[in-house]
């Protein structure tokens, strides 16, 4: 089926068929009825590669995921996911490329071969070598997280500082005095990860500020990993009580490491900290945390990428989250060690 048919059964020309699906020229409101009734009746869908030339668009966003070498936590797959929803409400593809490492190829496909209307990027660094690159060829963006000087661009982000702070002051009115942060890994750390330097402020500043004595740990991204950072912190400081952590991928082995040490949480040890609901509510008992809005991030990213996609000069905006820390069952009064 084509625009020819379709002219031919609504008694009108070809370009006023194209008129009426591409927008550009007004039609009267009963020709227009008319055309598209026979598009409903004939269910035509007009060909990507051919609209795409008339509109000078692809009709496909760009997300830029960690390397594939890498598993994708469930977070960042959640990221993904919300993403590709979003996109698909407004009849767009999504075009996966991995970066860095060896993936830097793919990335420069992206930018440099036009083959996507715009990009959400994932996994900001601080300093990311990505942002500055798609801002100088003027390339349409969005950032999930955001770079230290982020000024000038669009993004959304988690308040880990906020959250990780919020989530000590929770732990002190409880009595604890001892407590400790389990951090992403120490390659994410050393790479200027956003999330991991702002969650390590706002534990170090909530630390200060309550009179607290605090640890922070790197910890690679699986339970093996959670479990042997939790085993080696228990025995290097006997006085810890709590915990807060970003690294939901290490919360099974954190929960093993605990019950290996004769611990019950939260009756002797308390746990906390930012991660996704259905991480916090697998972990037992279930997680007080604050729950990562992962589809609604996804969801505005891709609102925020169309906005610039449609008025590449408006001013950038960008959205903060600040979810509530759920209070579950994973936190109790301090019991002396």
């Amino acid at each position: 089926m084509n625009i020819g048919e379709i002219a031919r059964r609504a008694g009108v020309s070809r370009s006023t068929v194209s008129y009426v699906l591409s927008g550009k020229r007004t039609v009267s409101e009963p020709t227009r009825q008319r055309i598209q009734a026979v598009i409903d009746e004939l269910d035509y869908r007009p060909n990507a590669s051919a609209r795409a030339l008339k509109e000078g668009r692809t009709r496909t966003l760009g997300l830029v995921i960690p390397p594939a070498s890498q598993r994708l936590t469930d977070m960042q797959l959640g990221f993904v996911a919300s993403v590709v929803e979003a996109a698909a409400r407004h009849d767009l593809d999504v075009l996966l490329s991995p970066s860095g490492g060896d993936h830097d190829r793919s990335f420069e496909r992206i930018v440099a071969g036009r083959r996507v209307d715009g990009v959400v990027l994932m996994e900001i660094r601080l300093s990311d070598d990505r942002v500055t690159r798609l801002a100088k060829v003027g390339l349409p963006f969005v950032t999930i997280g955001r770079t230290a000087e982020p000024h000038g661009m669009s993004w959304v982000d988690v308040d880990y500082a906020g959250l990780i702070a919020r989530c000590v002051h929770h732990l002190a009115d409880l009595g604890h005095r001892h407590v400790a942060l389990v951090n992403r890994s120490a390659e994410l750390v050393a790479s200027g990860y956003g999330p991991s330097h702002r969650a390590l402020a706002g534990f170090r500043a909530a630390v200060a500020e309550r009179g607290l004595v605090g640890v922070d740990v790197c910890c690679g991204d699986d339970a093996a990993s959670g479990e042997a950072c939790v085993a080696q912190l228990l025995a290097t400081y006997p006085q810890l009580t709590a915990m807060a952590t970003i690294n939901e991928a290490a919360l099974p082995g954190v929960q093993r490491a605990l019950a290996g040490a004769g611990l019950a949480v939260p009756g002797d040890f308390s746990v906390t900290g930012v991660a996704a609901r259905h991480w916090a509510e697998d972990f037992s008992p279930p997680l007080t945390a604050a729950d990562v809005p992962m589809a609604d991030m996804g969801t505005e990213a891709v609102a925020l990428l169309l906005e610039i996609i449609a008025a590449p000069g408006a001013v950038p905006r960008h959205r903060l989250y600040n979810p509530p820390v759920s209070l579950r069952s994973s936190t109790g009064p301090a019991r002396p060690r």
